[in-house]
């Protein structure tokens, strides 16, 4: 004879087991959808929260102290600095839409993580005579996230 409590508890049952195959089936479909985007950035080349050494994201935010003359992403243009999308296999003054300096167009330099890290800590003593007025960022960590910042804007 079923009273109210075994209801109840049948019921109770029942409802927890479609909950926890629910909750199977909600996690076993994220893992895929990330699994699937870890599989797409990796054939990509590029990792979602760090590139080397360096922070992405944190690289963004030190972005915005070289945002006031350099643009990246799919709309920059040269302004009062170049473009840096493409940078690391580029020769310095290569892009058409920005006029470099003559010591940039004479430095020899094809950018890559040295040459950059080299550059971003004293501008001036790379490359004498060039037209970038920054006189730095000293933080090996700042510089490192910033790389891989502009490695995601290839």
């Amino acid at each position: 004879m079923l009273t109210v409590k075994h209801l109840y508890l049948e019921r109770h049952r029942a409802a927890q087991a479609l909950q926890a195959c629910s909750k199977r089936h909600f996690f076993r479909a994220r893992i895929g959808r990330l699994a699937g985007l870890a599989l797409a950035l990796a054939l990509a080349g590029q990792t979602p929260v760090s590139h080397a050494a360096g922070d992405i994201l944190a690289g963004k935010a030190t972005f915005s102290q070289c945002a006031s003359c350099h643009a990246v992403g799919p709309s920059a243009r040269g302004g009062f600095g170049p473009q840096l999308n493409g940078l690391f296999g580029r020769p310095a003054a290569a892009t058409p839409d920005y006029k470099y300096s003559a010591a940039m167009k004479n430095s020899g330099i094809v950018w890559s993580e040295k040459t950059l890290t080299a550059f971003i800590k004293a501008p001036n003593d790379v490359v004498p005579g060039t037209k970038m007025r920054f006189y730095g960022i000293s933080d090996e960590k700042k510089i490192a996230n910033l790389l891989a910042y502009l490695h995601t804007m290839q």
